[in-house]
This record gives structure tokens, C-alpha cells and sequence, in this order.
């Protein structure tokens, strides 16, 4: 009976042996992350074109920095925020920043712009025409839904003389309910994904399609040489780093935004897109 007793104990100590091992390992995972290998990764999410393009260029710098850089792509721009809420990757890179603080104060994201990246020239493209003078009255502008892009839409279709918006309205929250003139009487639709834009355009849907530069690469336009209205230079819609508030002076994060704007990445980008994409300033 004794040596019963004598192995039931030894058992019951090995469990809690056992257990207390796993919750040790389960708080250091836990923590901040010293010693654990997640900390050598940096796992970003991002749109295929040109985000993931520019992330790739970037793995051999980021190695230098002690890091592996995992890039997660993305076909919406829905996705790429919840994940990031989620902890399911400690980055994204995909969204202007216009984009990046409606998301925010309509879903209440705890977020951080960590750095401006990169600016992608949005364009209007059509089958039809290849003059803008060659508009017809009552033609039809398709836009997607992403809210954020209308006021570029709109301030390029201004720049032309082709609509007028409210006196004190600031482009960049524009709808098309601010649009005050309208001589031609230009039809708008804007209920479309912005990844179904270049699909509408190859369909010949439309008489102009304002397609985000990253969806026009992906089916070989060029915003300056297809475009027959191409955005400004000085456009306010850079794209970002967005991290959660805790990581935005992390270690990681600092090295993912430094890298990509090494002067390798600047050239990278010059010489692939021809001035269409643009790295700028944090």
C-alpha cells in the first residue's frame, strides 16, 4: 500500500513539474518577446502591387538588421487592418493615409502611422477616349468605394475645369455631394471594390475609371502613359506603415521603416516604376 502511495506521488509531481514547465514558456511568450524567435521576424501585411514588391527588395536589409521579414499579401483593403488588430501580423502596408485615419475613427483601431513610405499616382483611364476634351456631356466616372479616394477624384477632375467644389470643402474628405458645378452633368458611380476597378475597366464599363496605381500595374498600365487624368505630384496620399500604439517604438518597427527607406529601396523603385511610385519622406 506505501509503494502505492509512494508512486501516486511521484506521478502527481511529475504533472505539476510538467505544467509549471508550460506556463513558464507560455509567459515568456507572452511578454515582450525577449528570447523568443518571434522576435526575429516581422511579419507585414501588404497589398501585392507595389507594397510586397518594395517588402521583397527590402529582406536582405532587414536581414542585416538581425531580422526576417515575412510579407503576408493582401486583394482588399479590409483585411490588412483587422489582421493587424488581431495580432495576427505586427504590420501592414497598403493604405494612403487619408485611408489610414478614416479606418481608425470609424472602427476605433488603437493604431499608429509609423512612417510615410511611398506615394502611388492614382489615374483616370478609359477605353474610349484618349483626350480629356473628348469627354462627352453625361458621361459616366466610375469610382470605387473606398470614401478615401473620392476628394482625389474629384480634385483632379477640378484641376481639368470639369467640376467646381463647395467653396471651404478640404479635398481630401470630399464626397461628391460637395461638388457644387457641374457643366457637363458627368454621371458618378462609386460602389465599386477598388480591386474590381481594373476588372471594370478591361470590361470597358464606363467612359473613365479612376483605378489606385497598385490595381492598374497589376493589369500594365502606366498611370503617366495610359492615364488621360493623372494625380499631381503633391498629392497628400502617401503610403504607410500602420503598427498597433504599443509596437510603434519597437525595435522592429524601426528597422522595418528604416530599411525601407534605404537608398537601395529609393533606386529599387525609381528604376522599376519610372516615377509613377515615389519614396518620400517619413
Amino acid at each position: 500500500m506505501k509503494k502505492t502511495w509512494i508512486k501516486l506521488g511521484v506521478a502527481a509531481l511529475a504533472v505539476l513539474t510538467l505544467v509549471g514547465c508550460g506556463n513558464s514558456g507560455s509567459t515568456k511568450d507572452s511578454a515582450s518577446g525577449s528570447g523568443s524567435k518571434d522576435d526575429k521576424v516581422i511579419k507585414v501585411g501588404a497589398s501585392p502591387t507595389p507594397h510586397a514588391e518594395i517588402l521583397e527588395e527590402a529582406k536582405p536589409l532587414l536581414k542585416e538588421k538581425g531580422y526576417d521579414l515575412e510579407i503576408v499579401t493582401f486583394q482588399d483593403y479590409i483585411l490588412p487592418n483587422k489582421a493587424l488588430a488581431e495580432k495576427e501580423i505586427d504590420a501592414n502596408y497598403f493604405q494612403h493615409i487619408p485611408y489610414f485615419n478614416k479606418e481608425v475613427k470609424e472602427k476605433g483601431y488603437d493604431f499608429t502611422n509609423a512612417g510615410a513610405i511611398h506615394l502611388e499616382k492614382m489615374a483616370l483611364y478609359s477605353q474610349k477616349i484618349k483626350d480629356i476634351k473628348d469627354l462627352e456631356d453625361g458621361a459616366t466616372i466610375l469610382v470605387s468605394n473606398s470614401q478615401t479616394d473620392w476628394g482625389r477624384v474629384i480634385g483632379m477632375l477640378q484641376e481639368a475645369g470639369l467640376v467646381k467644389v463647395k467653396d471651404g470643402v478640404d479635398l481630401t474628405t470630399a464626397t461628391f455631394d460637395d461638388i457644387s458645378e457641374n457643366p457637363k452633368k458627368l454621371v458618378f458611380k462609386y460602389d465599386i471594390d477598388p480591386a474590381m476597378m481594373a476588372t471594370t475597366y478591361q470590361n470597358k464599363e464606363g467612359d473613365l475609371v479612376a483605378i489606385n496605381a497598385n490595381f492598374a500595374e497589376s493589369i500594365g498600365l502606366n498611370p503617366e502613359k495610359d492615364g488621360v487624368l493623372v494625380e499631381d505630384n503633391n498629392s497628400p496620399y502617401a503610403n504607410i506603415i500602420a503598427v498597433r500604439s504599443e509596437d510603434k517604438d519597437s525595435d522592429k518597427t524601426k528597422a522595418l521603416v528604416e530599411a525601407l527607406h534605404d537608398q537601395k529601396i529609393v533606386d529599387f523603385v525609381n528604376n522599376k516604376w519610372k516615377g509613377t511610385v515615389t519614396i518620400v519622406n517619413q
